[in-house]
């Protein structure tokens, strides 16, 4: 881990000498938002023996031009459990419609109640500011329940920053050197969102630019929330 602040990859202190394995989990708007914000710390963590989960906010219902939403839906949840088996991840779809999502306090329990019976070490979720309404629910869903739960370090990721993410000054890097080929694959399984050119047009440029600020060849940035000022470790990485 790098700069300001380093993701826990490592583990958490268990037995003397026995590396604890940590549970980690992504909530994401829809399917590829979590591969284009932190697939490649997502991969690291699960190449280290942790848990990773991805909830899906929704199954990017409305992601496919000329398709119901029924048959969108399930093109696209195939595709995740596509891309969440190249990073060794499981999925959870939350139920949520694209473009149809909502916060409310039922929305916030059920969150609540899904990340409770995970019993995350670390949660990732889009940062809030962000030009898409879906993004935007699935932040403050994930806000509202961390708050809730107290326990877990949370950070956020971008997504297209400059045309979506916005305002984000990352203090906690990743090193993805090794694993960028993944973040790749994981991102192509996307096809009828055409992840190939999602990659070139945006992740490929935020890779190198958070590499370059990072000191390495390929880096995500996050931003880390914590109530604990004395952290400086992101757990386990």
């Amino acid at each position: 881990m790098l700069a300001a602040n380093a993701l826990p990859l490592a583990a958490a202190e268990g037995e003397p000498g026995v590396a604890r394995k940590l549970k980690v989990v992504c909530v994401g708007g829809h399917p590829d938002d979590p591969e284009s914000g932190c697939a490649g710390t997502l991969t690291r963590y699960a190449q280290l023996g942790h848990s990773v989960t991805i909830i899906y906010l929704t199954r990017g219902e409305r992601g496919i031009s000329g398709k119901s939403l029924d048959e969108a839906a399930r093109i696209r949840s195939a595709e995740c459990e596509a891309a969440c088996k190249i990073m060794g991840a499981k999925s959870v779809f939350f139920g949520q419609i694209d473009g149809a999502t909502e916060l409310n306090k039922a929305h916030v329990d059920t969150m609540t109640k899904l990340l409770s019976a995970e019993n995350p070490d670390v949660v990732f979720t889009h940062w809030p500011i962000d030009t898409h309404m879906d993004h935007q629910v699935a932040s403050f869903l994930t806000i509202r329940a961390w708050m809730a739960l107290r326990k877990p370090r949370l950070y956020f990721f971008e997504v297209n920053s400059g045309s979506q993410t916005e305002g984000f000054l990352p203090n906690t890097y990743v090193d993805i050197t090794s694993v960028l080929e993944k973040k790749k694959a994981a991102l192509f399984a996307h096809v009828s969102q055409d992840g190939e050119g999602i990659w070139r047009q945006h992740h490929e440029v935020i890779a190198n630019w958070r590499g370059r600020e990072a000191g390495v060849g390929a880096a995500e940035a996050f931003v880390h929330l914590s109530r604990d000022s004395h952290t400086t470790r992101l757990p386990g990485v």
